[in-house]
């Protein structure tokens, strides 16, 4: 979804946060578990690890969890294999939506996915379908307190970003996924709090969503996706109305 929608929905999804906290450490340590299988174990060397560590004590994950997930990676000690796949299709008034899963079953992840789909209105789609309009981008978004934008501009650009848009309330720092590591690190040693910070699949052509109840749908959709235990994030190409939202 565009960083606009994406800010409000973010912030309406904190409100829960904490009634999730259980499903946000099981993706995280799936996540964790298979960067270390793919890259090894040491976050020095591993900058995709390095970040998911830095996501995971954001979270206040247990250190001990962590250390877990990367010995599970590294072959220290016994675990599953996660595979990670990517799911499409379409929800109520055709807004697209990008399904992100880690999983140690594919089968049981593809029927849920399609469940969910399927009770909301929507549909699942083929590979190729939804994807082809969005791109694979860093996208980091940031109150706009915590910076002017001229501030934000410098800090972000000299660090490898593409681009800085100023929604009002918020920013959206977007940048090519090789330095996402390297302009993430350099927002935060200057003490700067992302309320998103992720590899996000980010459309350029957003999908305006203008009705409450399609609106309403769209984000039930959302909601039901996300909290499948496999599911590690959902991605839209929608743009809802800020009243909508309770913004």
């Amino acid at each position: 979804m565009s960083g606009h929608s994406k800010w409000h929905t973010t912030k309406r999804h904190k409100a829960v946060i904490d009634a999730k906290r259980g499903k946000i450490f099981s993706v995280l340590a799936k996540e964790i578990t298979v960067a270390a299988r793919a890259g090894g174990g040491s976050p020095e060397s591993n900058a995709r690890l390095r970040t998911l560590m830095d996501k995971a004590r954001a979270a206040n994950m247990p250190t001990d969890n962590i250390k877990r997930a990367v010995q599970k990676g590294t072959g220290e000690i016994p675990g599953v294999i996660y595979e990670e796949i990517v799911y499409e299709g379409y929800a109520p008034g055709g807004v697209g939506l990008i399904v992100e899963v880690t999983t140690d079953n594919k089968n049981r992840a593809a029927a849920e996915v399609r469940q969910a789909f399927n009770d909301a209105g929507g549909n699942m789609a083929q590979t190729g379908a939804v994807s082809h309009s969005f791109q694979k981008k860093g996208q980091i978004l940031l109150g706009a307190a915590q910076a002017t934008e001229d501030r934000l501009m410098e800090l972000a650009l000299e660090a490898g970003a593409d681009d800085i848009l100023n929604h009002g309330d918020h920013y959206e720092v977007l940048c090519a996924i090789a330095v996402y590591d390297v302009v993430s690190k350099a927002l935060q040693e200057k003490g700067l709090k992302p309320e998103s910070s992720e590899l996000a699949y980010v459309t350029a052509i957003p999908v305006p969503v203008a009705d409450a109840v399609l609106a309403k749908q769209v984000l039930e959709l959302i909601d039901a996706l996300e909290a499948l235990d496999d599911v590690k994030a959902v991605h839209g190409n929608h743009e809802i109305d800020e009243k909508l939202l309770g913004a």
